[in-house]
């Protein structure tokens, strides 16, 4: 799974699930966009351990919930790098996923719902909207939208972050229809609880517990879990594959 003179834009990469990813793609000879929205030292190391692991890597500094920032992005990136020809939307905005502290339906605010579906979401569609006209003029290129188990089976009712994950599935799936033609794919993967990493770091050890006593693999999922899926959905190895989540949770989710 070789992935030698293509470039990777990887959102949210300066820690967790994306740092992984990155170094990940750049482990197979990927140049990666190490995008993130403000920690430049944690972006420096990633883009360090990026380049140690074979590959290279350069940090992309925006917000993904603006668009303006996006674009300005991506050309930088092009400029710099060359031609996109994978996106990884990893970026979402920040929650902390401890069931006993988590806020209930009736203590929810409508605006907490858009909050997420303003990271999940419309940090995917800046991206594809400032990404996608070099795929579709090169008729070439792999999507790939970090979403969550949740959607199927919602052990614990994170109500607006779980929502917000199922409309990127349905964003994507839509997305998936329209581009294939074009030749771009785009898919999902869906991982469980992933720990650790700074949004579980609340998550109590007494329910990481029952939650591996549920788990056919009886553990808990770790950031790099998570890449080798990602990998895949993105090479060619996946090339008659469109419009699918791909669930990374050790058989929690059977389907």
């Amino acid at each position: 799974m070789k992935f030698q003179g293509k470039v990777v834009l990887v959102t949210g990469a300066s820690r967790g699930i994306g740092a992984a990813i990155a170094t990940a793609f750049a482990r197979e000879g990927a140049t990666v966009a190490i995008n993130h929205l403000s920690n430049d030292a944690a972006a420096a190391e990633v883009v360090a351990a990026c380049r140690a692991a074979g590959g290279d890597a350069w940090a992309a500094k925006a917000d993904v919930g603006s668009a303006p920032a996006v674009q300005a992005m991506v050309d930088a990136v092009v400029r710099e790098l060359g031609p996109i020809d994978i996106v990884v939307n990893n970026a979402f905005r920040p929650y902390a996923f401890d069931p006993q502290r988590r806020t209930l339906f009736d203590d929810l605010e409508w605006s907490d719902y858009q909050t997420q579906f303003d990271g999940a979401v419309g940090g995917a569609f800046n991206v594809c909207r400032a990404v996608l006209p070099q795929m579709r003029q090169r008729a070439q290129g792999a999507i790939v939208n970090i979403v969550s188990n949740l959607v199927e089976h919602p052990v614990v009712a994170y109500h607006d972050y779980t929502t917000a994950k199922a409309s990127l599935v349905a964003f994507s799936r839509n997305l998936a229809t329209e581009l294939g033609p074009l030749g771009i794919r785009v898919n999902c993967v869906a991982p469980g609880l992933v720990y650790p990493t700074q949004a579980s770091e609340s998550t109590k050890e007494s329910f990481r517990e029952s939650l591996m006593a549920a788990t056919p693999l009886r553990r808990i999922a770790r950031p790099e879990d998570i890449a080798g899926p990602v990998l895949f959905l993105a090479s060619d190895w996946s090339g008659f594959m469109t419009g699918q989540v791909l669930f990374v949770d050790g058989g929690l989710v059977m389907r």
